[in-house]
């Protein structure tokens, strides 16, 4: 018990549960928190734009499994910021970001940048609460950090008015939290065991968070001993190596026909840590609802999500890690057909992520991104945002290692720049390369000037067709040549760069990416890789002409 300022006693229980790095856009509604970071061991990392920040957050809690930090200022700071909470939500990630608010004696009147923060973020975060009490924030920071990790993990939002953070208090401080796992009933195991036992076309979806590198390790594990063919939901590739013989590709946007046609015509279907939202369930066609034709087996860690869309057989409310670690000490049970089914779903697989298409123009996307994954290290991250061009990406990549993947289910532009550089203040030794499309890379680029001031080398690989891709795609088959809205006109990406001290440059062709790539290594310092591809290399299978063609009939 000592007197502190709320910002000071604030800092200190980031400190005690295990904090190490803040991401913020500096605001005067919080100084007296920015002040007792100034002797904490913080890592506080200043970002240009609220979003950029949030979106780092986030990409670390994707990571660590931890809440990801965030510190905004009052109104504006807390809206550009909200793309970030949005993310959290949807990806089921933990994070917690700290919003400046006015003064307790103005609440009511519409002060400057005044919000209510409950209202704006109501419907976004996991939960969200006004601190009016210094001598309470041990108490409710620790539930955040509570909230955040436990069940399905989300986003959680705290105003903090800024005479609370100046008034002093004398309060204890609260105990790290630790979330501690349910474990699945023995009878729930049995009768999984005796669904295996019968099974000829299993498929199990991996899928959303509380997952760690044993988990995955355990799951490739239970999958071999089980002969069960894993597919993992949208951009969810690295919870599975994709080397394994037992990996069936991803179930997301623009997934393997084989492998729909596949899961439709399974007869044990399991659900692990996914929701199977819109992506992975390609539109809600990929299970009847809500009660699927396949015997249905769904295990999540939030019991608010079972049967909340898919009435399952067997419904078992424990996290990934917590199930595996129970299935690795049961004895497997495979019911006959089962190796030569893995083996049909491996070999669609392969001729699927084969060789890549080859549709028009010099620079030809699929063999960069396989070309990739033939020489980074395993452990390499790639991050991106939304757009057509990471379909390139799930489709031709070999994720092999856990946390090598970090991008957005909920299709956010922008978010490739600030994950990657989220990732590296994380671990700046870790090979990271960042894929944009021109539009989805202005959305956020300016966080460039972030990796530049912190020394990040980060590779950003810009896909540029000058459109804004995936809409021009839609409109194409809805309403062929009636384009609008969609056109870009793009800046020089290489200057860009070099105008905020980075390395820079241009890249027309196929061949004449690797030796830009060899440069952007021996660069040493953030790196942009303009990349102009072809308008007509819309999709990995079908050009835009194609596209335009089909909708005509």
């Amino acid at each position: 018990m000592r007197e502190r300022t709320g910002g000071q006693i604030l800092i200190d229980q980031l400190e005690i549960q295990g904090v190490t790095h803040v991401f913020c856009v500096p605001g005067e509604s919080y100084l007296a928190a920015l002040d007792a970071m100034y002797e904490s061991t913080l890592e506080l990392t200043i970002c240009r734009q609220e979003g950029g920040a949030a979106m780092m957050a986030e990409a670390q809690g994707k990571l660590t499994g931890r809440p990801g930090i965030c510190f905004v200022t009052r109104g504006p700071g807390a809206t550009n910021a909200s793309p970030g909470v949005h993310i959290a939500a949807q990806d089921s990630t933990p994070m917690i970001l700290f919003v400046g608010q006015v003064g307790r004696s103005m609440r009511g009147r519409e002060a400057f940048q005044e919000l209510d923060y409950r209202a704006v973020f109501g419907s976004i975060a996991k939960w969200v609460t006004e601190i009016d009490d210094a001598a309470r924030l041990p108490e409710l920071i620790a539930r955040a950090f509570h909230v955040a990790m436990s069940g399905r993990p989300g986003p959680v939002v705290i105003a903090l008015p800024e005479d609370m953070l100046r008034e002093t208090a004398e309060c204890a401080d609260a105990a790290p939290v630790r979330i501690h796992e349910a474990v699945p009933a023995v009878a729930d195991l049995d009768a999984l065991d005796a669904m295996l036992a019968e099974a000829r076309r299993p498929l199990v979806i991996a899928g959303g968070s509380r997952w760690d590198e044993a988990a995955v390790r355990d799951l490739a594990d239970v999958a071999a001993r089980y002969e069960l063919p894993v597919c993992v939901s949208f951009r969810r590739q690295s919870l599975f190596p994709a080397t394994s013989p037992f990996y069936a590709g991803d179930m997301g946007v623009g997934a393997n026909p084989a492998l729909v046609a596949a899961a439709r015509e399974s007869d044990l279907i399991i659900l692990l840590g996914t929701r199977l939202s819109e992506a992975a369930s390609q539109g809600y066609t990929l299970l009847d609802i809500p009660r699927p034709a396949q015997t249905l087996v769904h295990i999540h860690p939030g019991a608010e999500e079972l049967g909340r869309v898919y009435q399952a057989d067997l419904a078992l409310n424990v996290s990934p890690r917590a199930f595996l670690e129970e299935m690795r000490g049961r004895g497997p049970r495979v019911a006959p057909e089962r190796a030569a089914h893995v083996a049909r779903l491996r070999e669609a697989y392969l001729a699927w992520s084969g060789k890549p298409t080859v549709l028009s123009g010099s620079f030809n996307l699929g063999e960069i991104v396989a070309g990739l994954s033939k020489i980074l290290p395993d452990d390499a991250i790639i991050t991106n945002g939304a757009g057509n061009y990471a379909a390139w990406i799930n489709r031709f990549y070999p994720f092999r290692a856990f946390g090598s993947l970090v991008a957005p289910t909920s299709g956010s532009m922008g978010y490739g720049v600030p994950a990657a550089v989220g990732a590296l203040r994380l671990d700046p030794s870790r090979m990271v390369v960042a894929f944009a499309g021109d539009g989805c890379f202005l959305m956020n680029g300016q966080e460039f000037a972030t990796a530049v001031q912190y020394g990040l080398q980060l590779i950003v690989i810009i896909v540029d067709n000058g459109m804004y891709g995936t809409i021009r795609m839609h409109q194409e088959r809805d309403y062929p040549e009636r384009v609008v809205g969609t056109a870009l006109q793009n800046p020089d990406f290489c200057a860009y760069a070099k105008a905020f001290g980075g390395h820079g440059e241009r890249v027309e062709s196929t061949a004449a990416f690797w030796p830009a790539f060899e440069r952007a290594i021996a660069a040493g310092k953030p790196t942009i890789l303009h990349c102009l591809v072809d308008p007509e290399a819309l999709t990995p299978a079908r050009s835009l002409s194609a596209i335009r063609a089909a909708a005509r009939k």
